[in-house]
């Protein structure tokens, strides 16, 4: 019987609050979590400090525009004596472009074979000098079984841009009979594109004025291989029958040669030239039994060091 009574009260005893369960125990309740700050009083935070506060910025910088102005000679020579400074200049414009050189160059050089009769011809320029004020020295001539024609000029070269000089001196003509002396005027440079060009007057000691103009281009076609058309072309104001020359345009010369750069300074080449005479200088020639117009090969060598 009790048996029974027991399993009976089973489910009620199960189904009972869990807080009965404890009945006659009183928890203790939990304190609230301590505030870290409690007690302490945090100091409020400054305001950033004024780097200029306090400072009266028109007594210790110059306004803008206002600053002393630079010395009128150099900086250096406030340590330097101007002796010295003036010797560290002259040695610096010397090692920047300001030293003396020299080059020489044989621009032509070739024999012109023919059928009757080869003929030569020659053409150079040396110089010594800086980059403003040059001695040059010029030399051109041919000839075939005798010398026909040689001149050597000296002239004194004056940059008058950075790629033209001016130049004037003397040119007198050794070949051909009687010999002439010119007082020579004249200009050297490279023209736009490259075009090398040359041009002088020429007034002789008897009086006689002449020009001549030439000019050249390198077409390269490698690196190595190198095309150059030629031209000269020379004047005349009045005849000179001693000298078998006309009034007027008297004679041209165009070439053109292909020259191969086995070196910058050494390079061979083969071409053609055309020279033909006017007027009356063409008249003369035919006189003197002449070619006033020729066409030949050329085989030459083109050198400079």
């Amino acid at each position: 019987m009790n048996r029974f009574l027991l399993i009976g009260l089973l489910p009620l005893a199960i189904a009972a609050p869990a807080s009965a369960q404890h009945t006659g125990h009183a928890m203790p309740t939990p304190p609230p979590a301590a505030d870290p700050h409690a007690g302490h009083a945090m100091p409020a935070t400054p305001p950033a400090a004024d780097p200029h506060a306090g400072h009266d910025m028109s007594k210790t910088a110059p306004l803008v525009g206002a600053e002393p102005p630079p010395p009128s000679d150099h900086a250096a020579e406030r340590f330097y004596s101007p002796a010295t400074m003036a010797a560290a200049r002259a040695q610096l414009a010397l090692e920047h472009g300001g030293a003396p050189a020299w080059k020489v160059t044989l621009s032509m050089a070739e024999r012109r074979p023919a059928s009757g009769e080869d003929s030569y011809a020659w053409e150079g320029e040396a110089w010594y000098g800086g980059d403003t004020h040059r001695l040059v020295v010029k030399t051109e001539g041919e000839g075939a079984d005798h010398l026909e024609s040689a001149e050597l000029q000296a002239l004194y070269s004056r940059a008058i841009s950075p790629y033209f000089d001016l130049q004037i001196g003397l040119r007198h003509d050794f070949e051909p009979n009687p010999s002439r002396t010119y007082a020579t005027v004249g200009f050297e440079g490279l023209a736009p594109y490259w075009f090398e060009v040359e041009g002088a007057a020429f007034l002789s000691d008897r009086g006689d004025l002449s020009a001549r103009l030439e000019g050249s281009y390198d077409l390269r076609l490698t690196q190595k291989l190198i095309l150059e058309p030629r031209a000269e072309i020379n004047f005349a104001a009045q005849n000179d029958p001693a000298t078998g020359v006309g009034s007027g345009l008297t004679d041209t010369e165009l070439g053109l040669r292909l020259r191969y750069e086995f070196r910058r300074e050494f390079a061979p080449y083969v071409g053609v030239v055309h020279e033909r005479k006017y007027g009356r200088t063409a008249e003369f020639a035919r006189a003197a039994g002449e070619d006033v117009d020729t066409t030949r090969f050329a085989i030459g060598l083109r050198v400079w060091f």
